[in-house]
């Protein structure tokens, strides 16, 4: 009798078990239905899914789940989770121990399983098989005898996830969120999350929060409490997951707690992890909070093995030294050469990310970025205008002048106008201002153009952007008459100055439109001499060495004026007068006379390399419109960029100074151009 009552009992758990299985997979048509039917729904207002597993506490950083004890119970937030006994217990603990662990999260989509037997193998081999996340949900519900099932499940159905696009995400995750298993699997998690592999455990974690299970939530609070509790024990390919994860979630007591202790672990690893995706991970998670010890100790572990280095591992550690704000000179110099092997297919996106790198690390490779610039350039047909303005502002954040770029964006301005709308013109106007370029060919057809597009939206735009609008057109030398007139209206002045914010900004653009006016407007007339006034003859540290200079090669302090105050608020840093044949220097006294309109007055700037153009001599905007207004006002100028004067010695500085008085070819400015940084 009582073995007839187990038999009965047996096979009634068993017909529970495989309740789904007598069920017809219609997962592809209720993705149909969802996708071309139903109208999007937030699979989260799905409040029975929430009260099955998710618990969501009322604020992340009110968690009562802490990181501070191990000894607190995973489960003290008041769900009551019965420990799990049965048939699937019992399969669970006789389970093979191989399941379907990633060897890397990368893009390739590969994954590796190991070798296993009998039902274990067939399960394996129909994970494989499946093609959207629902097919692998749809398994668990079929196949799935243990965590280890389960967790590879959801696994792979992040995998799948992952490739999709983002339209499609939005409508898989629901189907995900109403699927019946993804509830039981994630019950299953809690239950047995003390039991779980490492493996399992930390990329459970992973799945759960990029499939979106939000983070205030008991079944991610749990499984970052149990990743706490065996941290030590994880290995360093599961580190770099779970750094993956947290690299994602929100700051909160929990998040914080777990990342401290992975730093410490971190810390005494490091010489011992020899895999760059497995470093840049970690890295990345680092962040820039890291101590500066701990940044070096990753540089020295990424150098060691920089000769292995490919060109998606390059990208990534560029990209972990941003997260870490970390300019490591070595490495990107190591990367950008790999980078510039493999230039030729890389997608649109990762040339504007290493753009944005190299401009967030403040490194100015002249090789690299001249590389990217010809790829552009001998593929633009095949990019779209709105890409190639994009590759124009990320080369102006660098201040580098993709000048070849620039002429056949003019061209395709000229041919279709119509495609710039008001905030692509702002971009257009402060790329070509900022990297002072005129076109070669159509110089006023283009200006023309830019000017009946700005004319067109007069009516619309904000004063601000009406400002700089017309500022970029005064720097480039062209004067948008209607546009200053609309700008400089009393309403719109007082408008435009009322706001305390940049208002220092805005009144040094509004001081260069008024300069422009006066100076560049075909009226004005090169004066027979300039009213100056010297500053005092205190001369800046940055400038002594200059000054030195020229007393040793003048011999006299009067042959040369200092700190010259000219109108419109232009200043020089030394200003030398000479004879019409520019082969004797003048006294300054002996000079003054106005009749006297043979002299040569010669203005000497020392700029930062800041103000040219990466790797040239060529001055950015402001610095041009500097040196143009001070050749209307009779100077001939003479930049000098001043971290290379400072580096030269005395006896170099005199004949520098000697050749740039007397000979304009005397010293060639090619001695000190910006060298790249390899």
């Amino acid at each position: 009798m009582n073995n007839k009552i187990n038999y009965l009992l047996n096979t009634v758990r068993c017909m529970h078990r495989c309740n789904y299985v007598l069920i017809p997979k219609s997962s592809a048509t209720a993705r149909k239905h969802i996708l071309w039917i139903d109208r999007y729904r937030d699979p989260l207002e799905n409040v029975n899914f929430r009260k099955l597993f998710l618990n969501i506490f009322p604020s992340p950083c009110g968690s009562s789940l802490r990181f501070l004890s191990q000894k607190t119970d995973v489960f003290s937030t008041g769900a009551k989770i019965e420990p799990e006994k049965g048939v699937e217990a019992l399969v669970s603990e006789q389970a093979p121990q191989s399941s379907l662990e990633l060897e890397k999260l990368d893009d390739s989509g590969s994954s590796k399983v190991k070798p296993v037997t009998n039902r274990g193998e067939l399960f394996f081999n129909s994970l494989r098989k499946c093609t959207c996340p629902c097919d692998a949900l749809d398994l668990a519900s079929e196949s799935a005898v243990s965590i280890k099932h389960f967790t590879n499940c959801l696994t792979m159905a992040w995998r799948l996830f992952k490739n999709l696009s983002e339209d499609q995400q939005r409508y898989e995750k629901q189907l995900i969120f109403e699927h019946p298993m993804f509830a039981k699997i994630c019950q299953q998690l809690l239950r047995d999350a003390r039991r779980m592999s490492r493996g399992d455990l930390v990329f459970s974690l992973h799945a759960v929060v990029n499939l979106g299970v939000p983070q205030n939530t008991l079944l991610v609070q749990t499984l970052m409490r149990v990743c706490q509790e065996k941290l030590n024990q994880l290995d360093n390919r599961c580190l770099s997951v779970l750094a993956t994860t947290l690299s994602g979630l929100d700051k909160d007591k929990n998040v914080s707690a777990l990342q401290a202790g992975l730093q410490l672990l971190v810390e005494q690893r490091i010489p011992s992890i020899t895999d760059i995706f497995i470093l840049q991970n970690l890295m990345k998670c680092t962040g820039k909070d890291a101590p500066l010890f701990l940044k070096k100790k990753f540089e020295m572990a990424v150098l060691k093995e920089i000769d292995h280095l490919t060109f998606p591992n390059a990208l990534r550690v560029v990209l972990a030294l941003v997260a870490m704000n970390y300019c490591s000179v070595p490495i990107l110099n190591a990367c950008s050469k790999k980078i510039q092997e493999n230039i030729h297919g890389t997608p649109f996106r990762q040339l504007i990310v290493i753009l944005e790198a190299c401009y967030s690390l403040q490194y100015r490779n002249v090789k690299l970025v001249s590389a990217l610039a010809d790829y552009v350039n001998s593929t633009a047909c095949l990019w779209d205008k709105r890409q190639i303005i994009l590759f124009l502002s990320a080369f102006e954040t660098l201040g580098f002048q993709p000048s070849e770029l620039m002429d056949i964006f003019a061209k395709k301005v000229i041919e279709d106008p119509e495609f710039l709308n008001l905030k692509n013109l702002l971009i257009v106007l402060r790329v070509y201002s900022r990297l002072n370029y005129v076109p070669k060919d159509q110089k006023h057809l283009f200006f023309e153009t830019l000017h009946s597009c700005l004319n067109k939206y007069l009516p619309e735009i904000p004063n601000t952007e009406l400002l700089r609008a017309v500022y970029s057109l005064c720097v480039l030398g062209y004067l948008p008459h209607r546009a200053i007139d609309e700008l400089l209206q009393k309403d719109s002045r007082d408008e435009l100055l009322s706001d305390d914010l940049h208002n220092e900004q805005k009144e040094i653009m509004l001081h260069c439109v008024k300069a422009c006016m006066e100076l560049d407007s075909p009226s004005f007339t090169k004066p027979a001499f300039v009213l100056t006034e010297s500053f005092s003859s205190l001369v800046s540290p940055t400038l002594r060495k200059a000054q030195e200079a020229l007393i040793e090669l003048l011999g006299d302090e009067n042959m040369f004026q200092q700190n010259v105050q000219l109108p419109h608020k232009y200043h020089i840093d030394f200003e030398i007068r000479m004879d019409a044949g520019r082969k004797k220097v003048l006294p300054i006294a002996a000079a003054d006379d106005p009749a006297d309109s043979s002299v040569q007055r010669l203005a000497f700037l020392f700029v930062p390399l800041s103000a040219f153009c990466v790797g040239t001599m060529h001055p950015q905007g402001k610095l041009a419109v500097k040196k143009r207004h001070l050749n209307k006002l009779g100077y001939h100028v003479i930049l000098v960029p001043n971290k290379k004067f400072q580096e030269m010695t005395n006896e170099d500085a005199v004949q520098f100074l000697r050749g740039k008085i007397y000979s304009e070819n005397a010293f060639s400015f090619s001695e000190v151009t910006v060298q790249d940084n390899n």
